[in-house]
């Protein structure tokens, strides 16, 4: 079978970004900051960010992802309408443009690894006349985040070169590599250990890290007359008590910006640092001090900073999230659908999708679960007021959801329960908008973690993760009576995580991710398939053989079947990241990306491109993309900004 179909997706956090690029013009006397005036640069239409100024204008090249995946837009003051810059057509994920003397450098991720488990990214250049695309990084090295010298005349980048990736999700292991654009082979380490580089003039760089004092600070690089030669001892800028990272430098090298997390704050502002006098001028704090504010930028004379943040809920623009975002899927006939919510399961005509609004484990107004019909026009909430997490549908009793409740993150021993849900399909219409369901516990008051139901072809059974003997293992019960009545029975038995099961739709076989091949680690999960009756249990390799030391790496989880049960899609790590974790909102994992391959591992295929962490995917039980386009619901969410700094800078 061709791969075809349409599925639904959850990405952490990204439904609430609305993001638009943001300028203040600076005063020459940086004392009077505070009489500063902001301007929206961008249109409110979708999530645009890390933009670069070409003059004094305040027109802007940035990042839009508006058609489904990330593009590069030119928007200038006279043509509020933003014009697309044409690069790789295939390319599922662009980012960093930068324009200088007509020359458009950015990073793109069209060109796949050489090995798994390495990221796709690369930075890229094309020219003013042609418009021909080159490769500036090295193939089978990983660049990130491309920095162009004063006059054009060398490149910086934050390269993590040829080394396998380590599976970092706070600092990369990456050194700041200098080279010209017109001779991208002799590449120059100024600096080992540093991203996020920028320039001052054609000699000084300057990049942050992670100092030892567990700070992030910014760092400078002069570089050496004679480049290719040993690296260079990097001067420490930014004093300790304050992390300062993704900076920009100024043209006359006399100051800095930089994004800031304060000690007492949970928001991310922009600061400017001066250089000669080492002093701090808070900027974004005294406009929006309850807003986040990324990857500051100046224009070329640095009378304009530019900003990325929350577009706020008053603005003009988009004002609200739509239940299903269609995004751009690498094959052609299959169609992806960004869930806002989490956990999705179709039902078995296909017509409803039913899911967790909060991926968070504590109660709020968005806990519990709720339903959305397929093409995004109508949502109820069928359970509310309950800690909720995964879902999944009977396939042959009509209004029939299984959920667990309680916190599923907790311990093997936490009491956490498999939930029947029952209700009138008939009252999922336009005049409701909750709906009046029946709720029975399937497992058992004392027997602790029981999690990620799974509903057997024939509506019989449940398969579910539990803690009950001290180890996360798979067990199965009876879909209407649980283990009250009809029993349970073990299905794996072992010192390891077995979870997140998920029954083939012909019956003969259940998937589920496990560490089972190296118990000790949290880190990497594969996927196995077993047969119900629990005979036949096999790993499935995906990224590389059996004893390779990718396949040890791989963090592959979420796994669900297609509808003739001959692919899985699933959530993984295989193409490592794509870009710097620090420049984004919170990531739980910041590579995942959704993948599908047949059962045996063969035929992978990379569906999504970001660098945001995308998992929960389900696939619709026709098979076929024929869904009708989704709609702007009277009933979405407000758009309020719901999203966390990354939590591992306290």
């Amino acid at each position: 079978m061709a791969l075809k179909g349409t599925v639904v997706f959850s990405t952490i956090g990204r439904p609430f970004y609305g993001f638009d690029i943001f300028s203040i013009t600076l005063p020459y006397n940086l004392d009077a900051v505070n009489e500063l005036t902001e301007r929206r640069l961008t249109d409110g239409k979708s999530v645009d960010f890390n933009g670069q100024f070409l003059d004094e204008s305040k027109t802007v090249v940035f990042v839009s992802e508006r058609t489904g995946a990330p593009r590069l837009y030119l928007t200038q003051p006279v043509s509020p309408v933003p014009t697309q810059i044409p690069t790789v057509p295939e390319s599922l994920f662009l980012d960093r443009p930068i324009i200088k003397d007509g020359r458009l450098y950015f990073v793109s991720a069209h060109e796949k690894a050489d090995k798994m488990l390495n990221s796709w990214t690369a930075v890229y250049t094309a020219g003013p006349e042609d418009g021909k695309i080159t490769r500036l990084t090295p193939y089978g090295a990983v660049d990130y985040r491309p920095s162009v010298s004063g006059t054009g005349k060398f490149v910086a980048v934050a390269s993590y070169g040829h080394q396998p990736w380590g599976d970092e999700i706070q600092e990369l292991d990456t050194d700041i590599v200098v080279f010209r654009p017109s001779d991208p082979e002799k590449r120059t380490v100024i600096c080992k250990r540093g991203g996020w580089p920028t320039w001052s003039g054609d000699s000084t760089v300057f990049f942050h890290r992670k100092s030892e004092d567990g700070w992030w600070s910014v760092f400078r690089a002069d570089l050496p007359e004679n480049l290719g030669g040993e690296s260079v001892e990097p001067r420490w800028i930014t004093p300790p008590g304050v992390h300062a990272f993704t900076t920009a430098a100024s043209n006359d090298g006399k100051r800095i910006a930089v994004a800031t997390r304060r000690p007492g704050t949970e928001f991310r502002h922009v600061e400017i640092f001066e250089l000669e006098t080492e002093s701090f001028y808070r900027v974004t704090e005294l406009l929006n001090p309850e807003f986040h504010h990324y990857n500051p930028f100046f224009s070329p004379e640095s009378g304009i900073l530019g900003y990325h943040r929350f577009r706020g809920e008053s603005d003009s623009g988009e004002s609200t999230i739509p239940h299903l975002e269609p995004v751009i899927s690498s094959v052609k006939d299959m169609r992806l659908l960004r869930l806002n919510g989490h956990c999705a399961s179709f039902s078995p005509d296909g017509k409803f999708i039913a899911f967790n609004p909060n991926l968070d484990t504590g109660l709020d107004r968005n806990s519990g679960v709720r339903i959305v019909r397929s093409d995004g026009s109508k949502r109820w909430t069928v359970l509310k007021n309950r800690i909720a997490f995964s879902t999944t549908w009977s396939p042959t009793e009509k209004g029939v959801i299984y959920t667990s409740v309680g916190m599923i993150f907790a311990t093997s021993r936490s009491t956490v329960h498999i939930a029947r849900i029952s209700f009138d399909l008939a009252h999922l219409d336009d005049d409701r908008d909750e709906i009046a369901a029946d709720v029975k516990i399937l497992t058992r008051e004392d027997t602790g973690n029981n999690a990620f139901p799974a509903v057997s072809p024939d509506g019989k059974y449940v398969v579910f993760r539990s803690g009950r003997n001290g180890h996360k293992n798979l067990y199965i019960i009876d879909a209407v009576d649980g283990e009250f009545n009809g029993g349970i029975r073990q299905l794996t038995d072992g010192p390891w995580i077995d979870t997140m099961p998920s029954w083939s739709p012909d019956g003969e076989l259940i998937a589920f991710s496990s560490n089972r091949h190296n118990p000790q680690s949290t880190r990497g999960f594969s996927i196995y398939l077993i047969r119900p009756d629990g005979t036949d249990v096999r790993r499935v390799h995906v990224a590389g053989p059996a004893g390779s030391d990718e396949v040890d790496r791989e963090r592959n989880n979420h796994v669900a079947f297609s509808r003739d049960s001959t692919w899985l899609i699933f959530a993984g790590n295989l193409a490592a990241l794509s870009a710097e974790p620090i420049s984004t909102p919170h990531q739980f994992q910041p590579y995942g990306d959704i993948y599908v391959s047949r059962l045996d591992g063969s035929g992978l295929e990379r569906l999504t491109w970001t660098a945001y962490e995308n998992g929960l995917p389900a696939w619709h039980p026709n098979g076929e993309a024929d869904m009708g386009p989704t709609s702007d619901a009277a009933d979405a969410d407000k758009l309020r900004g719901q999203f966390d700094d990354i939590r591992w800078i306290l």
